[in-house]
């Protein structure tokens, strides 16, 4: 067994005995740790002469002596001769020394493990002298600290006085797998998060129980929270100290205000980060098998807020049914959006899909005309959230039931 221990190296010296590929390997972590570093060989790899020309570490272009060992707190021994390496090991044991004897983690005093860090987190992963066994594991473990599988929340703060950040992250449809990996490490990391209804809610639940939640979501025609106080308690929670997470349904860019959220952050001095997420505008759509453009039936696309008078956005958007027109927010106006589109030139034949709930298990897709729709969206009780999609694109949804 071993005792694991984490070295503060910087602005300590390091000797390392050896100019192979090896040595050179563990020169990089030694380095940006600050360490002071003199490599003693006769010879030595190109990576290795190319730091010393830099002026990053000292070689000595010579045979070990033993002399080589004073003033170092640390030794790698990695010349590649059996009995250098003996005496390297002997001697710096005899010195209390601490030394990593390569090729014989048996005779050694100290050991490298495998290494993951991420952000200000170190993963050391030793295996009983099994570095490959070892490599895997810091892989596995590295995998599930990016994608957030594993808790990164701070519970101690570096300073009291210290401002926390802002994150605005599009958490995608709703479905948790749809978040990005940057998205899903925040949410790991949050101390507050801010959220929306139409997030991925599962990952909401399954978030520590002391990480503060504050629902701030919008159902249609009732904001309970304004925008103007959703600003405030981003910066608020921020200048306290906490890593806050805005977590938005799809992209905070696309019809989400994220755009003042980071300016308010901005000018309130706190550091912001926006991360993209799957826009429903595209990803809703692709729920109910349409694709927003498709080769020979429609080469673009515009997206829309839709509760707003669509006859004065109608001039922007090409006027054919191979231009993909998407509505967000258009439940309510629907019927008066699709009068304006027929009369600003669009036939009344074209296809339109209403998907609700998309990615939920509620998901439901209506399709019809601009001429049909609104009756068939009144006759099903369509609500929002929902997507709608009008053009020829809608036709090849496995849903599409023409007239």
């Amino acid at each position: 067994m071993t005792y694991p221990l984490g070295l503060q190296l910087r602005g300590r010296r390091v000797l390392v005995v050896g100019g192979g590929p090896v040595a050179a390997r563990r020169l990089k972590a030694l380095l940006d740790d600050g360490a002071l570093v003199t490599v003693v060989a006769p010879y030595a790899c190109e990576d290795i002469v190319d730091a010393a020309a830099a002026g990053q570490l000292n070689w000595q272009q010579r045979e070990y002596r033993t002399a080589d060992l004073d003033g170092a707190w640390l030794v790698l021994a990695h010349s590649g001769s059996a009995e250098v390496q003996d005496q390297v090991a002997a001697e710096a044991d005899s010195a209390r020394i601490w030394c990593v004897k390569g090729g014989d983690s048996a005779a050694s005093t100290a050991w490298v493990p495998a290494v993951a860090r991420l952000d200000d987190v170190t993963v050391a992963v030793n295996t009983n002298g099994d570095p490959k066994r070892a490599a895997a594991l810091r892989d596995g473990v590295a995998a599930a600290l990016e994608s957030g599988e594993l808790p990164l929340r701070r519970h101690r703060r570096a300073s009291e006085n210290a401002v926390g950040s802002v994150a605005l992250v599009g958490g995608g449809p709703a479905d948790a797998g749809l978040i990005t990996t940057r998205g899903r490490r925040l949410l790991a990391q949050a101390d507050v998060v801010v959220a929306d209804r139409l997030g991925p809610r599962s990952l909401i639940a399954g978030l520590s129980a002391d990480v503060q939640v504050i629902e701030v979501g919008k159902l249609p025609g009732h904001h309970p929270v304004p925008q103007n106080e959703i600003n405030r308690i981003l910066v608020e929670q921020a200048l306290l100290g906490n890593r806050v997470v805005r977590l938005k349904g799809g992209d905070p860019y696309v019809l989400g205000r994220g755009g003042e959220e980071e300016t308010y952050c901005r000018d309130s001095g706190v550091p912001v980060e926006v991360v993209p997420g799957v826009t429903s505008a595209i990803s809703v759509p692709a729920a109910a098998g349409i694709p927003v453009t498709h080769r020979g039936v429609a080469k673009g696309f515009s997206v829309f807020t839709g509760h707003e008078d669509i006859r004065q956005q109608t001039g922007l958007i090409p006027p054919g049914s191979d231009h993909t027109l998407i509505l967000l927010m258009g439940v309510s106006l629907l019927r008066s959006s699709a009068a304006s589109l027929i009369t600003g030139g669009r036939a009344p034949s074209t296809p339109v899909a209403i998907i609700e709930d998309g990615w939920m298990e509620s998901q439901r897709v209506t399709t019809g005309t601009l001429e049909t729709i609104a009756d068939l969206a009144e006759e099903r009780g369509v609500k929002s959230p929902a997507v709608i999609v009008v053009g020829d694109v809608v036709a090849l949804s496995p849903h599409w039931q023409p007239a």
